[in-house]
């Protein structure tokens, strides 16, 4: 067996994978046995545009891990890769292309001729992220890749759309919308960041109508009661967008709002626009705040349009779709109102712009009551950086309270699970206030909308423009320019990349399918939808168990953006680590319902890890270590070589148990225990002397365990950590197939623990923990050989120890075992469950001045304490210090607390030795 001295990630990778892929070891059914339970997983389907980013490659790991022990089980199993064409992020990276190159804009080339651009950009370089997952060892079924823009799910979205049409379940409508000015589309609320910005709000003052008047309390008594009044002939209120006042039709004020009772359903002159508007009690006024009155523009605030709704307010649009305002000729706007001819002149002004012409106005014209610095959260497109607006205008919806019921039930009766069970709770709370969807985007890239118009404005929905024609008789027809919202298309991924609407046999056999792993954020937007539409289009559920996980902060916790500097990029990593290390990092840290801590040094880590395997083959390698032909391990007779298959055995136990209930972090710290250490730095070091000996019995015995260790150890690694297990399970032995077709251990019936040889060896194991603890405490030389004493044992563990006095003398470094009656002066006492024992120290150290050091120590470590525990009890530093500051001070009073309890159990150690 020839193995280098160490793992070349970076050569041996590629070249792995590449092997993989040649022999179709991912493919559908790839390694199954016949009869086997199928076992399937969706990739949540990257933009087209996307690159590897950490989530990503949390995400696609923990799906991997679970593809490969499937696939180790002999299941049928089917990882279903793709990509989501991402209508506004590619149509936007094309644009910018074609600018770059000084190519005429979208506009110039029509609407055809840029989706041949757009095409032609997907075919040389979308799809990018395909490549940086096979960098992290994503064993997807490739020849199986779709697109959701692929002729035949292209093909699956306008059925649905049309079946959804046909059942009264899709309608055009008027509604609010998160509207884009500088894509001029409506977007997601996915596609919404939140921007804290400074700005100001203004306080203007609309006119009572008909020469009414109220009393305003001005100022208050010691218990918050009006004591002075002043009687006004205005209200005043409060706004951060100033040019929306141009589109307000209410004034809203609380019900029990007493200063105010007498102003319900009495009207107010517009400033500027003279437009006469109603002043409605509705609850969404908070008297607390401001002046308790609020004006009310339904046209262009959400919560605007629910009070304008209750009260049958009208809603008035006064923007164009680029935010430029639109008044000259806008009948919504005109009707009703006598505006100034100041007014007019903000027309066709940008929204910025015409804000500060309002502002002036009402200065000028004394309506401004004030103005004050207001730092306040405004939504930006994600993508254009551009502030949103809520936009009334027409829009494809589909009527999600018809379809959610289905949703709802399917996951109240048990048939799809959401784990952790929090999010089962946020998604009933989604589903039970959902409003229409809006699935419409006024966009180039993406699907066109089925539905054509006739001159009159009569709808057709069809899968052609022959279909439609001959829907309306041969007239002439005009198609929606509108395509479909994302969403909507990658909601159909489950069944549409099986083939469906034909009856494929992928279809019969993969769905439903088992899991999808997901991340919270898009639980609404993504899984809530598949679920509805899976199940409003074939009746079925579209995954049994949905677990989603958290999300990846940086070390200090905190979300990491490229804002902050803290973006941590996977393939950097997996170039400085491999993909190895970075793959079981992240499973080790992947803790049901809890946020990820990601360090670099973690990775380093786990780097070391994959080392520590590597140095145990090769160690076992060079010292002749193979499985003799027929071994089993059954018939072993040594008891250190019984208890490692031992512990074995629950640790492929614990493993199933972990994935069995998507425990990741579980399982690979149990693979983790198990491998570092019980096999490497337990077995192996008892291994050594074993192979040491010239009993051939023994040897052969010992060279055959460590040989069937590390098999099991390689199986048990390699859905985590697949490129560096597949390379040693090539160099440890001749093999019919690779790692990733080798049968998963069941060992479980096998009879395979002994609890005798477990005791004896786990009392060996404790015996050997404190006597290098008392080493490490006193700082006795590493070379230094001392003489353990046996105080008192009975006669069982005697003859134990006798049996495994080789053990203890070459792991806790011991000249020789003795009897003894009585501890000597100066020596240290160990006392362990099945025994006394002390370490004359006399002759090797000196012991009053380590007494004199373990105190002045011990005396440090809790003044220490002490510091820490004050600065965490003052008010200020809780509440002022940075989180992880505070946290950080935590963990230091527990470290200095763990290393006072060494101190003070070496000095009672010393002390009892007297």
């Amino acid at each position: 067996m020839k193995l280098e001295k160490k793992f070349d990630a970076s050569e041996a990778e590629g070249r792995i994978y590449r092997q993989w892929e040649e022999s179709g070891a991912f493919k559908a059914g790839a390694n199954s046995e016949p009869g086997a339970d199928s076992f399937c997983i969706m990739i949540p389907p990257p933009n087209v545009t996307g690159a590897l980013h950490i989530g990503h490659a949390f995400n696609n790991t923990l799906q991997d891990v679970l593809v490969r022990w499937h696939r180790m089980r002999r299941h049928d199993v089917l990882w279903q890769p793709g990509q989501d064409h991402a209508g506004i992020a590619t149509q936007m990276v094309v644009e910018r292309e074609l600018a770059a190159e000084g190519q005429p804009s979208r506009q110039e080339l029509g609407r055809d001729e840029f989706l041949n651009q757009v095409w032609s950009w997907k075919e040389k370089s979308g799809g990018e992220i395909i490549n940086q997952l096979k960098r992290l060892g994503a064993s997807c079924d490739w020849s199986r890749n779709r697109f959701t823009m692929d002729e035949g799910f292209h093909d699956a979205v306008l059925k649905v759309f049309r079946d959804l049409y046909d059942k009264g379940f899709i309608y055009r409508g008027k509604r609010l919308v998160n509207w884009d000015p500088h894509f001029e589309t409506a977007i997601s609320d996915i596609e919404v960041e939140q921007v804290e910005v400074n700005g100001t709000l203004w306080r203007f003052r609309y006119s009572l109508e008909n020469s009414l008047t109220y009393a305003h309390p001005i100022s208050f008594d010691s218990k918050g009661n009006p004591s002075g009044w002043e009687e006004r002939d205005y209200l005043v209120v409060a706004t951060t967008r100033p040019e929306t006042m141009l589109g307000d039709t209410g004034i809203a004020v609380h019900p029990d709002d007493a200063r105010y009772e007498t102003l319900v359903g009495k009207t107010v002159r517009l400033p500027l626009v003279g437009r006469s508007i109603p002043i409605v009690a509705d609850e969404y006024a908070d008297p607390t705040k401001g002046t308790g009155a609020v004006k009310i523009t339904p046209a262009h605030d959400f919560n605007d349009w629910d009070v304008g709704q209750r009260a049958g307010l009208r809603a008035i649009n006064v923007m164009n779709p680029k935010a430029e305002m639109t008044l000259e000729g806008n009948l919504e706007f005109l009707d009703g109102c006598e505006p100034a001819p100041e007014a007019l002149t903000l027309d066709g002004l940008d929204r910025y712009d015409a804000r500060k012409k309002i502002v002036a106005f009402a200065q000028a014209q004394g309506w401004l009551d004030g103005a004050d610095p207001d730092q306040h959260a405004v939504p930006h497109g994600d993508r254009s950086k551009t502030a949103v607006e809520p936009y009334l205008t027409n829009q494809w919806f589909v009527d999600a309270k018809k379809i959610v019921g289905a949703a709802m039930d399917a996951v109240k009766s048990g048939r799809t699970r959401i784990i952790p069970d929090q999010y089962a709770k946020l998604y009933f709370n989604w589903l039970e206030n959902i409003e229409p969807w809006c699935i419409s985007r006024q966009l180039w890239w993406g699907h066109q909308i089925p539905v054509w118009y006739d001159e009159e404005g009569n709808q057709y929905c069809a899968l052609s423009e022959a279909e439609a024609r001959a829907m309306a008789g041969g007239r002439v027809l005009q198609r929606d320019p509108d395509v479909l919202d994302t969403w909507f298309s990658s909601g159909l991924w489950p069944i549409g990349t099986l083939g469906w609407p034909a009856e494929t046999p992928e279809l019969q056999r993969y769905f439903p399918t088992d899991v999808l792993v997901t991340g919270f954020d898009i639980l609404f937007f993504w899984v809530a939808r598949m679920m509805m539409m899976q199940l409003a289009v074939v009746e079925e559920i579209p995954f049994r168990t949905v677990y989603v996980h958290a999300l990846v902060r940086d070390e200090d916790g905190k979300k990491m953006a490229k804002s902050l500097g803290n973006v941590i990029d996977p393939l950097e990593l997996v170039e400085k680590y491999g993909a190895d290390s970075v793959r079981f990092t992240l499973a080790t840290m992947a803790a049901m319902g809890r946020d990820l801590r990601l360090a670099e040094s973690r990775v380093e880590g786990y780097r070391n890890f994959g080392t520590k395997i590597w140095n145990a083959v090769r160690l076992a390698g060079l010292n002749g270590c193979r499985m003799s032909q027929g071994f089993d391990p059954a018939d072993n007779r040594e008891a250190v070589n019984k208890w490692i298959v031992g512990e074995t055995v629950r640790a492929i136990e614990a493993v199933d148990r972990a994935l069995d209930n998507f425990r990741f972090n579980d399982a690979a710290n149990a693979i983790y225990a198990f491998v570092w250490g019980r096999f490497c730095d337990w077995y192996l070091e008892f291994a050594k002397p074993l192979i040491g000996l010239g009993s051939t019995e023994r040897v052969e015995e010992t060279k055959s365990t460590v040989a069937w260790v590390i098999e099991h150890c390689l199986k048990l690694l390699h859905p985590f950590m697949p490129f560096i297990t597949e390379e040693l399970w090539a160099v440890t032995g001749e093999r019919e197939r690779m790692l990733i077709h080798a049968d998963w251990p069941q060992l479980a019936t096998a009879g395979l623990v002994d609890e005798q040889a477990d005791r004896e060896i786990n009392r060996i194991i404790r015996l050997v923990e404190e006597i290098r603890s008392v080493r490490t405490q006193m700082r006795i030389p590493a070379g230094a050989r001392i003489q353990l004493l046996a105080i008192k044992l009975d006669e069982a563990s005697r003859q134990s120890l006798s049996k495994n006095e080789i053990l203890v003398q070459r792991l806790a470094r011991v000249e020789r075992v003795e009897d003894g009656g009585i501890a000597p002066p100066d020596s240290v006492t160990i006392s362990v469950d099945w025994g006394e024992f002390c370490l004359p120290l006399a002759d090797v150290i000196d012991v009053s001045e380590e007494r004199a050091r373990l105190a002045k120590a011990l005396g440090k470590a809790k003044e220490d304490i002490e510091i820490l525990q004050n600065r965490l009890q003052n008010p200020k530093f809780a509440s002022g210090a940075p989180e992880h500051v505070v946290e950080e001070t935590r963990g230091r009073v527990e470290r200095r607390r763990s290393e006072a309890d060494v101190l003070q159990s070496a000095l009672y150690r010393l002390k009892t030795g007297d």
